[in-house]
């Protein structure tokens, strides 16, 4: 049985893991336009430049990829239906009892910070969002990375690394200080993420501490940063129902 390209938090080889597994997959690909591996410098010259979506496509196959057009932009509300029945398909129903669940409930995703791919036909076959977060009781702020997943039956496009780079880019663009996941540490090390700086930290439920891993988009952003995450995103709006006649 095949599994998801691409999806965040985690990755246990190519199985999706009991705790966090929200990735399987370790898809290779060619993107028009990627972020540096390391953002803690320049940031001020950057905020002031609107990164473009990402248009990618014609991948080589040489290498085992699959040649896919796709372009990475804002998520609307139109695409969450198309997101969550995307999501349901790669991870299964239980990808709402994980940890980082808990920080993404009755929450919205930072601003800004919420993606999807598309295909030629407009069709969703790719999201990532980021949420706010704060690094402890009264803690510095922080994003976490999550869910990111590729639709399973596109594999090895490229999809799930341009999402990640594009994120990435934005979130260091808006002036965010550092981006958290829970994932596999081969994979992210090339993204620049690394759980050297989160020994300190921790998720609210239970997870895998060695896949609790940082990226600092501001040099010094998470020295001495110690807790566990909690949520500070903004809430979703209630739909309060009419009174009775």
């Amino acid at each position: 049985m095949d599994v998801v390209d691409f999806i965040v938090e985690d990755a246990a080889g190519w199985q999706i893991s009991p705790l966090e597994g929200e990735m399987a997959g370790r898809p290779e690909g060619v993107v028009s336009r990627e972020a540096p591996t390391s953002f803690a410098h320049d940031r001020a010259s950057r905020q002031d430049v609107p990164t473009p979506s990402v248009a990618c496509g014609d991948i080589s196959p040489s290498r085992g990829e699959i040649a896919v057009a796709f372009a990475i932009v804002a998520e609307t509300a139109a695409d969450v239906p198309a997101r969550e029945a995307l999501l349901d398909r790669a991870m299964g129903p239980k990808r709402r009892k994980k940890s980082s669940e808990k920080l993404r409930r009755g929450r919205r995703p930072s601003e800004g910070l919420a993606f999807v791919a598309r295909d030629a036909s407009g069709a969703v076959t790719g999201t990532v969002r980021l949420w706010d977060v704060v690094l402890g009781e009264g803690g510095r702020a922080a994003l976490l990375l999550g869910p990111l997943a590729v639709d399973p039956t596109i594999k090895n496009a490229g999809i799930g690394s341009a999402l990640m780079r594009h994120a990435i880019a934005e979130a260091a663009r808006l002036g965010h200080a550092a981006v958290l996941l829970v994932g596999d540490a081969p994979y992210y090390e090339r993204f620049g993420f690394s759980a050297e700086k989160t020994g300190s930290l921790a998720m609210p439920g239970p997870y895998e501490r060695h896949r609790l891993l940082a990226l600092e988009l501001a040099e010094g952003a998470l020295a001495d940063a110690q807790g566990t995450l909690k949520a500070a995103g903004r809430k979703l709006k209630t739909q309060r129902l009419p009174l009775a006649a």
